[in-house]
């Protein structure tokens, strides 16, 4: 993996990562966090942790890191958190809806970066947007969210508001973002509705999707199915974006998938940010 002191030593890089843990206890069991102590990371966004604040115990919380972690209300289900080698301003936990709130779907830092030349506060959050795969009912909840959290994320840009949203959105964007394209059009996450909320956040309000920025090539996938071999024919889907304010489209240095080692269904996804 990409070490920080290839940049050199003045180079003043941000490291954030997202990853869906499916499940933070199973993954932990898998080796997470053992590697999370080695990537050189600054921020990582989890997905997915499915962990109580009962549950979230020493074992989830490794020396050095400041976190967060915002559960959903239904044991087992949900949740994210953020880990943080940087000391948090403010944490916010939600959206303000009922949907994101109660299912622990969105949790964002603040974070001031004034001893790098930011004379602004900066914006880090996580995001788990549903799934509509299990059927209609779960497809309408996800539009019902997608429509709430398009009004936000105008209000953000009407504010100039500079924040990287990471996460699993559960939507493929382009073409070269899903291996089976022709065979996935009726298929939630694929769908053609669902692909113009992401152009509409791209084209018409600004969002910048960085890794996209650095790296244009095809087949470069963060979620694989358990079945038939997915992973190992590389048969996936690009569905964990940063989906980022215009100011840090110039900041983006380096991006990848991080496939050395599994921890999950998903694997991270890593940016580095130059200052």
């Amino acid at each position: 993996m990409l070490t920080k002191a290839s940049y050199g030593d003045d180079a003043k890089i941000l490291r954030v990562v997202s990853i869906n843990v499916n499940g933070l206890r199973a993954s932990q069991k898998k080796g997470l966090f053992d590697w999370i102590a080695t990537s050189e990371a600054d921020v990582i966004c989890m997905q997915e942790t499915r962990l109580s604040p009962e549950q979230w115990n020493d074992t989830f919380k490794p020396e050095g890191w400041y976190m967060q972690l915002f559960p959903a209300q239904k044991a087992g289900y949900a949740g994210t958190a953020i880990y943080s080698r940087l000391p948090f301003q403010s944490v916010q936990n939600g959206l303000g809806f009922e949907l994101a709130d109660t299912q622990g779907r969105f949790i964002t830092a603040e974070f001031d970066l004034s001893h790098w030349g930011v004379d602004y506060p900066i914006h880090i959050a996580s995001l788990y947007l549903p799934s509509g795969s299990s059927g209609d009912d779960a497809q309408a909840r996800k539009d019902i969210f997608l429509d709430e959290y398009k009004a936000i994320l105008k209000q953000w840009r009407e504010n100039n508001k500079s924040i990287i949203v990471c996460g699993d959105y559960n939507i493929v964007h382009k073409r070269i973002d899903i291996k089976n394209w022709s065979g996935n059009q009726k298929a939630s996450g694929c769908l053609p509705h669902e692909r113009a909320w992401l152009d509409h956040i791209y084209d018409d309000l600004g969002y910048v999707d960085t890794f996209r920025v650095v790296r244009p090539e095809a087949e470069l996938y963060s979620w694989w199915s358990n079945r038939g071999q997915a992973r190992a024919k590389n048969v996936g889907w690009r569905i964990d974006y940063h989906a980022c304010s215009p100011d840090w489209k110039e900041r983006t240095v380096n991006a990848w998938v991080y496939k050395e080692q599994w921890f999950s269904d998903h694997a991270p996804v890593i940016i580095d940010y130059r200052f």
